[in-house]
């Protein structure tokens, strides 16, 4: 889904956007009226906190399918970025009516927000930053209902260059028997022809669940042939097996954090759809409980430094996504293209929230 809202936060109006962006998020969502006003309220805390707690920030709104809803039903994922001073207390900060300031309240707060979201975490870093992800569905959020079912989890962020309203890059994940697909799309160039391709790979691969990521290429350069092509990545985790196969064509980025040390894994030059190889090399590496794997599109920094934290693998994976994003980028190192960051966990479990 390539539609995207990236709205920045530095100042006192830019709340009333994060907060309209999220409305029409959810109409294209097809959200409800009630959990659209969930979502705006959400919205609206997370807008307020950047400016209260961090001296403003970004918001990115993506429309994003919630891997337990069998019905494929879009959600409204909510992403709050900060470079701000960290949250020293974040257990503190999760109860209800918590401020660090004289300011007003909502009223809402993070415990709060944490309550009505269908999903939610955070991540936070003294001197780094916060990042705050909730994902707004269909359906009321269920109170006490524990931690995510064990296994592994895939998630990502999407940003458009200049604030567009879609990216030409697009993820999507499927599961098949014992594995669990995940692939990243970067249609060629930007704008609303780039996205036409990324969104159709990602289409095509809802039927492709049970093929290996060979075959899965093969399939999605016959179906990329009316586009203008894309840079391809899969990545298949077999859960039986506790294997990882990853195969790309074009210039997706992928990296694999095990015990600690980080691995890069590379694709085959050629675009899906138009250039494709005959062949494609297939990397196999062992998947362990503490794996973390990173696939992203070349709007990210070629030479960005993988973060050193070992609390990531546990955070729900648009988390994760969103930390990459932010520490590899800055102002002095502006985005060049559409930027998708895509993450698959191992399924620990979340310390702030359901996940996804």
């Amino acid at each position: 889904m390539s539609r995207v809202w990236d709205v920045p936060v530095d100042d006192s109006t830019r709340v009333r956007d994060v907060r309209v962006a999220t409305e029409e998020a959810s109409a294209c969502a097809g959200l409800p009226a009630n959990r659209t006003a969930t979502a705006a309220l959400v919205a609206t805390e997370l807008a307020t906190n950047l400016l209260r707690h961090a001296d403003g920030g970004r918001v990115l709104i993506n429309l994003v399918e919630r891997a337990h809803d069998d019905a494929r039903r879009a959600a409204v994922q909510l992403v709050s970025i900060d470079h701000g001073p960290g949250i020293p207390d974040v257990a503190a900060a999760m109860r209800d009516g918590y401020t660090t300031t004289v300011a007003a309240s909502l009223g809402a707060g993070l415990g709060t927000c944490r309550r009505i979201a269908n999903d939610f975490d955070l991540h936070s870093a003294p001197g780094r930053g916060t990042v705050v992800m909730a994902r707004i569905g269909h359906e009321p959020a269920v109170r006490n209902q524990g931690p995510p079912p064990p296994g592994p989890r895939a998630g990502g962020v999407n940003v458009p260059l200049g604030r567009a309203e879609q990216s030409g890059d697009a993820w999507g994940r499927v599961r098949g028997g014992d594995r669990l697909t995940l692939l990243l799309a970067d249609g060629l160039g930007h704008g609303a022809k780039a996205a036409e391709a990324s969104t159709a790979a990602v289409k095509e691969l809802r039927g492709l669940a049970e093929l290996p990521p060979t075959e899965i290429l093969r399939s999605l350069g016959r179906a990329l042939r009316p586009t203008r092509g894309a840079a391809v990545a899969v990545v298949q985790l077999d859960l039986k097996e506790a294997q990882l196969s990853f195969a790309g064509i074009g210039n997706i980025g992928a990296r694999l954090r095990t015990d600690g040390a980080w691995k890069p894994l590379l694709s085959h030059p050629g675009i899906v759809g138009a250039q494709a190889p005959a062949s494609v090399p297939v990397q196999r590496v062992p998947w362990h409980a503490n794996s973390l794997l990173v696939l992203h599109s070349d709007g990210l920094p070629s030479r960005w430094t993988p973060p050193d934290d070992g609390v990531l693998p546990g955070c729900d994976p648009a988390v994760a996504a969103a930390v990459v994003l932010r520490d590899a980028g800055s102002a002095a190192r502006p985005a060049r293209d559409d930027t998708c960051v895509a993450v698959l966990t191992a399924g620990g479990v979340s310390r702030h929230g359901s996940g996804a």
